[in-house]
């Protein structure tokens, strides 16, 4: 154990509700609730105005509305979240090479290894500074802990909430843990806790009494073990600069079991897609496709195919999903679908071989008197409409105008809630909500006062999707700016506390 509190814990406060009131003038100190918005989604953040009402992270949907109806409910923005965690961890990484994130929102930070503190003073001051320059580059809050050990500084960050800073002293560490709920400790969820008081366990001072020879006889020996060294305040895990990621994955639960099988192949299809957008922002490429589907009786299925050499072609993924899909059986319906990689590598096996395999292909096409171009539109369509007409499958082809076959109208552009947009009339907005072939947008900007609202047909020309514009603005000059940089942001300002004092 260190004698000096240089590990540091960042949690951000409430983040993506934060984040949204930050980009929605109109929004701020009212009660946001960010997650799936259908009658399975649930809650990801709840912002702290809607926690007053009862509602939390991981809550059904249809609870929360019912504890804070009047609450603004949006859809989550990850690519948002992603952009401003990624300044925060830029911030972390200034002050040591030994960074390990939990979470977008999330890390733990080795202040000695980057030689920036080595006791209390020096760690509560980089921990104040810290929290400033967040402030400034994100105009988000965000709570530190600081201690000897993981645990501790995790458990003062919680103490922290919101918007401050508890160092918890070398050599208090029991005493402040004693009288704490024995949930305060990693490990111990709602099963293990409801043992240990049917044990007549409710305290980490308790936890500590007991002794090691009884958590192992209740718990097991690893988790008994486990537990006793964290109720005495030891935790010896060193942060971890680097965690190796073993998949990237992507799933969707639906409001409504699918039952149409042609629906499931096209979902499976985009969620292929989105694993390997995802999969290639990480620089990664995978071997191993795996297929997950949870059926309308709630059973979970998952079929996987290994490939001959790691890839990040989603053409490659998407055949291989379709393929794994024929497989299971989704006759009864289907609730929830995802799509993942694993099988990790830093290149693409295929990539070796791409360019002598295009210059083998072109030189068998050449020696065979085939043009490209042509050959490869008659193989796209090969069989699919017979030269001057005729029918396909049996079905009559369409009108003439339409090279005989029937147009297909453009799907609905979908809209949701939160997500930005820009209309060439009015500018920057967001979507307020949908439905009935029309769209409501509020239009400001993270720098404006609250803005208008109107409302428009959901094909309108003039409305598009748009980028999320950036929360602070370092020239502090933007369309409708109303003030520099962070104007209007909420600051809490709470500062540092002494252990014991727990946010909401």
């Amino acid at each position: 154990m260190r004698s000096a509190p240089t590990i540091l814990h960042l949690d951000m406060d409430a983040f993506y509700a934060s984040a949204e009131q930050a980009a929605k003038p109109s929004l701020r100190g009212k009660a946001v609730v960010v997650g799936g918005l259908g009658p399975r989604g649930v809650v990801a953040t709840a912002s702290y105005e809607a926690r007053r009402f009862g509602v939390h992270s991981a809550m059904p949907m249809g609870q929360a509305r019912r504890l804070a109806p009047n609450a603004a409910y949006l859809v989550p923005r990850f690519s948002f979240y992603r952009d401003i965690s990624e300044q925060v961890m830029r911030l972390l990484r200034e002050l040591s090479p030994l960074v390990e994130p939990l979470s977008l929102d999330e890390a733990f930070v080795d202040l000695e290894a980057g030689g920036v503190a080595s006791d209390e003073a020096s760690a509560r001051a980089v921990g104040e500074r810290l929290r400033a320059d967040i402030l400034r580059v994100t105009g988000l809050t965000g709570s530190v802990g600081l201690a000897v050990c993981k645990m501790l500084a995790k458990i003062g960050s919680e103490q922290a909430k919101p918007d401050g800073l508890v160092l918890i002293p070398a050599g208090t560490e029991q005493e402040l843990l004693e009288p704490m709920s024995v949930r305060i400790l990693p490990g111990v969820g709602p099963a293990t806790g409801d043992h240990l008081r049917r044990a007549g366990i409710t305290t980490v001072g308790e936890l500590a009494e007991a002794g090691e020879d009884e958590l192992v006889r209740l718990l097991g020996k690893a988790h008994g073990g486990a537990l006793y060294a964290m109720a005495l305040a030891r935790d010896e895990r060193p942060v971890v600069a680097e965690r190796d990621t073993k998949s990237v994955s992507v799933e969707d639960t639906y409001d409504v079991d699918i039952h149409d099988r042609v629906r499931v192949r096209t979902e499976v299809a985009r969620l292929a897609e989105r694993c390997v957008q995802r999969l290639r922002a990480a620089g990664h490429s995978g071997r191993t496709i795996v297929l997950k589907v949870r059926r309308f009786d709630f059973s979970t299925l998952t079929r996987s195919e290994t490939l001959r050499g790691p890839t990040d072609d989603p053409g490659v993924v998407r055949e291989a999903a379709a393929r794994l899909l024929e497989s299971v059986d989704t006759t009864g319906g289907v609730r929830l679908l995802g799509v993942g990689v694993s099988g990790l590598a830093d290149y693409t096996q295929e990539d070796l071989f791409a360019q002598a395999q295009a210059k083998a292909e072109a030189e068998a096409a050449e020696a065979a008197g085939v043009d490209g171009d042509s050959g490869a539109a008659q193989g796209d369509g090969g069989g699919l409409l017979a030269e001057g007409g005729g029918s396909v499958g049996g079905v009559e082809p369409g009108p003439a105008e339409s090279g005989g076959v029937e147009p297909v109208p453009p799907a609905e552009r979908r809209w949701p809630s939160g997500h930005d947009v820009r209309h060439a009339v009015h500018g920057a907005g967001w979507v307020q909500g949908s439905g009935l072939g029309r769209v409501t947008v509020r239009f400001e900007t993270p720098q404006s006062v609250p803005g208008r609202v109107r409302t428009f047909r959901t094909d309108d020309p003039e409305l598009e999707p748009s980028d999320p514009l950036p929360l602070v603005v370092a020239s502090g000059r933007e369309e409708g700016v109303a003030g520099g940089p962070g104007a209007g942001l909420p600051v809490s300002g709470t500062g540092s506390r002494t252990p014991g004092g727990r946010g909401s």
